[in-house]
């Protein structure tokens, strides 16, 4: 398993307005930046509602926080997912919070890349998934999509 000692953070969810917007964590830090920005400890694999601080005790947003300890989480690290509203400045706030709590912005694929060098996806996968998210005709999605699952092109279902 790769040995990884930063927390990355980004926004999950397409840019624009939505009603649900969310903020992903992946690093060591990711158990504690839910306990700092949700004020409780979380249970692994449970959904916790409730508002989502900053440092003074402010309330910026209220949503649903998921801690999924690794190796058991999409990277294979720590991960935490912040559900909140969906504007551009309740996710920015959320994810300026997140620096705040020590982790650094993630670049564009850090998080299947992690996947990856935890060998939680093959390059193969990997690769599909860049596909997938760039793919826009439904039918171009088929291809990337039995690329990921490891099955044949004909058929892809969720």
């Amino acid at each position: 398993m790769n040995t990884v000692r930063e927390t990355i953070a980004a926004i999950a969810t397409a840019q624009g307005r939505g009603g649900v917007g969310i903020v992903r964590l992946s690093g060591p830090l990711a158990g504690k930046a839910g306990q700092l920005i949700t004020g409780r400890t979380l249970t692994p694999r449970h959904a916790h509602y409730g508002p989502f601080r900053d440092d003074e005790g402010l309330v910026l947003d209220e949503g649903i926080a998921l801690f999924f300890p690794g190796p058991n989480s999409f990277t294979g690290e720590d991960v935490l997912e912040l559900q909140g509203h969906g504007g551009p400045v309740v996710l920015d706030m959320l994810l300026q919070r997140c620096v705040q709590v020590g982790c650094r912005l993630a670049r564009p694929g850090e998080f299947s890349e992690r996947a990856f060098l935890n060998d939680k996806l093959d390059l193969a996968q990997a690769e599909a998934i860049a596909d997938l998210i760039e793919a826009s005709p439904a039918r171009r999605r088929a291809t990337p999509c039995a690329r990921f699952r490891g099955s044949s092109p004909s058929v892809c279902t969720a």
